[in-house]
């Protein structure tokens, strides 16, 4: 049988499962340090998935409008999804300046810097 993946999930060394990767308290992280890093990443999956999107409907719309071939209908169901790509896309930028806006607000500069906002909520 041939292997597709070699995932090595005992650790020798250690007799003691290990896990796929730098999913938990590894690598000497704090609990801080590991929500910082999902969260940022989350962050990067969901502006991705929007841009992705906004190019979709774009090419779909430019497609829409050289193909309509003078019918309004087409011609307008073709705007209609590229304005709402730009406005889309126009929204997802707009949040994070909302929530830089919402941070100076309250005082938190560094709103975006979860490392740094913990720090300053926790208990001394």
């Amino acid at each position: 049988m041939i292997k597709l993946a070699q995932i090595n999930l005992y650790d020798t060394s250690q007799t003691n499962l290990k896990g796929f990767g730098p999913l938990g308290l590894e690598q000497n992280q704090d609990g801080v340090s590991v929500f910082s890093t999902f969260i940022s990443s989350a962050v990067g999956l969901i502006t991705l998935i929007g841009i992705i999107w906004f190019i979709f409907l774009f090419l779909i719309g430019a497609i829409g409008i050289i193909t309509s071939g003078g019918d309004k209908q087409a011609l307008e169901g073709a705007k209609k999804k590229i304005s709402s790509g730009i406005i889309g896309l126009v929204v997802m930028l707009f949040a994070i300046f909302i929530i830089l806006f919402i941070g100076n607000i309250l005082g938190l500069d560094n709103i975006l810097n979860f490392k740094l906002l913990f720090s300053l909520l926790q208990i001394k």
